[in-house]
């Protein structure tokens, strides 16, 4: 993957808070002298963060704003680009080093419509949450809850209620080995695996 600069697709002067709004990284740190922004992406890939010039934001939890801080909910992105293991970029809204580092664990959103295509057998996380996943024998395992990445592959974190009525769960290398099909549309993933294992 190149490391130049990644120019989104233009941007409309009115936005609303999409409905489809997915959390994709956190503003860790600022960059440079200029308003720059150090961003952590929570994927391997950053694709979700070049694919929108509008990133939308909630404040950290943690952090306390500084005094007369207006806390912009949209970043109108100018450039952005792969940087290290992160990504560095510039918005319309960050004119100076002060006002990025007050955005310091600010959590960074995009529409999930603005995602680029995946490829064939490619999966986004965020549409495999939730799903039903069940077994060759139709018996049902439950429903993702979460995804692991172990660094070698993904693991589906898959949770259902137990005869006793507590939560019962297993862990699903989603590798294809194990995992025979899945249905985004259908909302199901057909796996070679086990009730008991």
């Amino acid at each position: 993957m190149s490391t130049g600069d990644r120019r989104p697709p233009a941007l409309d002067d009115e936005v609303a808070w999409p409905d489809d709004a997915v959390e994709v990284a956190r503003i860790v740190d600022a960059w440079g002298i200029k308003g720059g922004l150090k961003v952590a992406p929570y994927a391997a890939k950053p694709e979700a963060l070049f694919s929108s010039r509008r990133w939308f934001l909630k404040p950290s939890e943690q952090r306390v704003l500084p005094q007369g801080f207006q806390f912009p909910g949209l970043l109108r992105i100018t450039s952005a680009k792969e940087h290290g293991e992160g990504v560095v970029a510039t918005a319309r809204e960050v004119a100076d080093r002060n006002a990025a580092e007050a955005l310091k664990g600010a959590r960074i959103f995009v529409p999930r419509s603005s995602f680029p295509s995946a490829a064939q057998d490619e999966y986004y996380w965020v549409d495999l949450l939730g799903l039903d996943v069940v077994n060759r024998e139709d018996q049902p395992l439950g429903r993702v809850t979460d995804l692991l990445d172990t660094g070698a592959h993904s693991v589906l974190r898959v949770e259902r209620e137990g005869a006793d009525g507590e939560p019962v769960e297993q862990l699903i290398p989603f590798v294809a080995a194990y995992i025979d099909a899945v249905d985004i549309a259908g909302r199901c993933i057909r796996v070679d695996w086990g009730l008991d294992y």
